[in-house]
């Protein structure tokens, strides 16, 4: 906001003289003006530290909260499995992957857990599982695509020798294969640049991870 300049002497005005080349400078505004101008520039700037960053964080029901929340329940599955075949698995490079899974995703919980941290809201939301998702994604039995049943994961716990390496891997497909789906979702429905980064990223990962696990399976067979 600039405000008019005032040619009233009692306000503090100077009209300077010419300088040598016979160019007057401009008139300076009285100290009144000025003052009032520094104090709604500070207003203005207060203000503006205040709200810009409400305006721009996520909602507790947006798709980037509802994201973070529900892949960060997937990845924790995905770390769960990975430790098992990490300690248990017969194949070298099954737990290896896993590793690399384990210590991968657990990463990516860690950016998710401070994304909610930062635009102010709680790990867990007040909607259901999944309802971010424009596709109409349902969840069965409490499980979000790919994830493997309590079954499954007791099977998978009290298995031995090379039936871990088989379990593990065909467990972690259908899981990837889920998250995938998940994380098409949220690209689809997002402009977080910071969201986006991310979660190509994952997709990335577990489509070469996809490759990998699909060779190990026909490993494992043998």
């Amino acid at each position: 906001m600039t405000a008019p300049a005032t040619t009233d002497t009692e306000h503090d005005d100077v009209v300077a003289a010419p300088d040598e080349g016979g160019r007057a400078p401009a008139r300076r505004y009285g100290l009144a003006a000025l003052a009032v101008m520094v104090v709604v520039g500070l207003l203005l700037g207060y203000a503006g530290g205040l709200l810009t960053p409400r305006l721009v964080r996520p909602g507790d029901s947006s798709v980037e909260a509802g994201f973070a929340r529900d892949m960060t329940t997937h990845h924790a599955q995905a770390v769960e499995m990975s430790l098992i075949a990490y300690r248990s698995a017969t194949l070298p490079e099954v737990r290896q992957i896993a590793v690399d899974i384990a210590t991968g995703q657990q990463g990516e919980i860690g950016a998710m857990q401070t994304w909610l941290r930062e635009w102010g809201l709680s790990p867990t939301g007040s909607k259901p599982p999944m309802s971010w998702m424009s596709d109409g994604a349902t969840v069965k039995d409490g499980l979000m695509p790919g994830m493997a049943t309590p079954q499954q994961m007791a099977s998978l716990r009290d298995a031995k020798g090379i039936e871990v390496d088989r379990q593990f891997l065909k467990l972690m497909y259908d899981h990837h294969l889920g998250g995938i789906h998940m994380i098409d979702a949220a690209l689809g429905e997002t402009d977080h640049a910071e969201v986006v980064r991310v979660a190509q990223t994952m997709k990335n990962t577990q489509q070469t991870e996809l490759n990998n696990l699909r060779q190990l399976q026909a490993q494992a067979k043998g």
